[in-house]
């Protein structure tokens, strides 16, 4: 016999108390319930249940037996569930938080053809370079650019940004190019405000070894497009991913410098709250990302 189904009719007798409550439950002959609990004790070799003529109560063993097979039930219901789900069309209203200046250059775009693919999906994209907080704020995705701390949220790495550190030629002329690290330090370097190591940039020397450089300057702010802004305007030299400049440094007045000094790429990750499986819209939202970004070099980007 099944064990499944010697598992669910030893279950419902021990719920429902006796051999004739659980058959009505399940839908069955009071003795094909009876044989299921044969079959079931048998293949154990051992009692699990003690039965009087007024209720049928689980013996110790049988307790025990209970609690797993309890929770086996419904694991297999869950995968049930779970492909049922998976199986079923996307659809739904999705709500996803993304950085700004990656979400406009790099992300609307990837949304507008998904979109066209899904019709019965609706994204609302919200543009926020801070850490939202996805399960109290509601959100389904997010994505998230750096070093990925430890933390409870399931995470898929979609592509690789490289740090540049850029100037203008012109500032470049009025203050002198930087030639070592340590060089640094005479100069005006435009702080993001947002990075996660506060007021220092983590730089490597040409041995290999980490730096950090504090950061000082006449301007600061929340947002790498404004800071980049800021370096062709002349205000200082600035430190920012290849999605943000593009190519900006063959189109502008920017110029890269200390190439050998720059930290690893930074990772770029689709995060969304654990669970045992994952709903389709967002699970092909995320797969739709992974394969748009796929082969997306650290400096590939334009």
């Amino acid at each position: 016999m099944d064990r499944l189904s010697e598992m669910e009719a030893f279950i419902a007798v021990v719920d429902q108390g006796g051999f004739t409550d659980a058959a009505r439950k399940m839908g069955v002959s009071k003795s094909a319930i009876s044989k299921h609990i044969s079959a079931l004790e048998s293949r154990l070799g051992a009692r699990l249940l003690n039965r009087t003529t007024r209720r049928v109560n689980p013996t110790e063993i049988g307790l025990a037996y209970y609690d797993r097979a309890a929770q086996v039930l419904a694991n297999a219901s869950e995968a049930d569930d779970m492909v049922s789900a998976m199986q079923s069309d996307p659809r739904g209203s999705l709500r996803i938080s993304v950085p700004v200046n990656f979400g406009i250059r790099q992300v609307s775009n990837i949304v507008g053809k998904f979109l066209q693919e899904y019709p019965d999906v609706s994204v609302d994209m919200v543009l926020d370079d801070r850490f939202v907080e996805l399960l109290s704020e509601n959100f389904d995705m997010a994505i998230r650019i750096g070093r990925m701390e430890d933390s409870s949220l399931r995470a898929r790495k979609l592509a690789e940004s490289r740090m540049l550190i850029v100037a203008s030629k012109e500032y470049l002329q009025r203050r002198g190019r930087p030639e070592r690290l340590e060089d640094l330090s005479n100069h005006s370097l435009l702080h993001y405000t947002n990075l996660s190591t506060g007021n220092f940039w983590k730089l490597k020397t040409r041995s290999g070894e980490e730096r950090q450089i504090r950061v000082g300057g006449q301007m600061t702010a929340n947002n790498g497009e404004a800071l980049m802004h800021a370096a062709e305007a002349g205000l200082g030299i600035a430190l920012l991913p290849s999605f943000i400049l593009g190519n900006r440094i063959l189109s502008s007045d920017l110029e890269e410098i200390l190439v050998e000094h720059v930290t690893e790429p930074l990772g770029i990750y689709a995060v969304y709250p654990p669970g045992r499986y994952t709903q389709p819209k967002l699970r092909v939202f995320i797969d739709y990302l992974a394969e748009q970004f796929k082969g997306t070099a650290p400096d590939g980007w334009n």
